[in-house]
């Protein structure tokens, strides 16, 4: 098989995105992107974010580029972590996308970067393979954002979905940060 091949099954795992990082660790060269892209094959986004043509987008699809537009160590938070697992009725302008490294790039205006040195390994997770604060922080995040009986609703329906612990809920461990 051939490179465009390699960057499909590459892009088919990882919601139809593929990386120069990911491509030169499946051992094809960055100037291949460059060579797909012109020929249509590949829809760059910029700073070696690209989407392959032949694999369907997803709702996860959009998330998944922010991330890896934003960079290494980027994570989803906020409402749009929530706005991913469906809990509640978001529609969200931005994509909201948090760091603990200062981000030099010039991205996207439906992205919005957020510099969180507030947030442990421990509040990670990956959601279908995208990196995010985990439902628990998102909660907590979004607390003081939001009216308390919608911020209840929300909350009720992540620990119905056991995307929260009952011992969270109990305590108050979701209590804004």
């Amino acid at each position: 098989m051939g490179y465009r091949h390699d960057l499909w099954e590459i892009a088919a795992s990882r919601n139809g995105v593929v990386t120069v990082a990911d491509a030169e660790d499946a051992g094809v060269p960055a100037v291949e992107l460059r060579k797909l892209a012109a020929r249509g094959a590949l829809l760059a986004y910029g700073k070696g974010v690209y989407t392959h043509r032949d694999v369907p987008t997803t709702p996860f699809t959009e998330p998944t580029i922010a991330v890896a537009l934003a960079g290494e160590g980027a994570f989803l938070h906020r409402e749009s972590v929530l706005d991913l697992l469906r809990i509640g009725q978001f529609n969200p302008p931005k994509i909201r996308v948090g760091t603990r490294r200062r981000v030099r790039r010039v991205l996207p205006e439906w992205m919005d970067l957020e510099y969180r040195s507030d947030v442990s390994d421990e509040d990670l997770a990956r959601y279908d393979g995208i990196p995010a604060t985990t439902v628990r922080r998102a909660l907590a995040d979004m607390r003081s954002r939001m009216p308390p009986d919608r911020w209840e609703l929300l909350a009720d329906e992540a620990l119905r979905r056991d995307l929260i612990a009952d011992q969270d809920a109990a305590t108050g461990k979701i209590a804004s940060s």
